[in-house]
């Protein structure tokens, strides 16, 4: 990052702090994942995710949604990296996705339901 110079000198050393700020690029990538979480039915959908791996049904029945409005949540969880699939002769599975966003997510919805996850008892 080049160097800023500032309007103000408030005396608070804020160059300090723009020297760790990450690139704009990783803030939208941020806003993108946080997204995510603004939309009541997908946020129940991915914390049954991230303590079950499920069908499409049986997701929608857990919370009374229709099989296409799940699919269609399902496709933006995916689209996001958030969770993964797998299939199962005709089936098709899907649980959170093993990777540091994904489960940043999850500690997130943990902590603010001030839950501890009843799939891992030691978090």
């Amino acid at each position: 990052m080049s160097k800023i110079t500032m309007p103000h000198d408030h005396g608070q050393n804020i160059e300090n702090v723009l020297e760790s700020m990450p690139e704009a690029s990783r803030f939208l990538e941020a806003a993108i994942t946080f997204q995510q979480l603004c939309d009541g039915s997908r946020l129940r959908i991915l914390w049954l995710l991230c303590h079950s791996e499920e069908c499409v049904s049986n997701i929608a029945a857990a919370v009374g949604m229709s099989d296409a409005a799940v699919s269609h949540h399902l496709k933006t969880l995916r689209l996001n990296h958030l969770i993964t699939s797998r299939r199962d002769g005709k089936e098709v599975y899907y649980t959170l996705a093993d990777n540091e966003r994904a489960q940043l997510v999850h500690q997130m919805i943990d902590d603010y339901f001030q839950l501890n996850c009843p799939t891992n008892p030691h978090a």
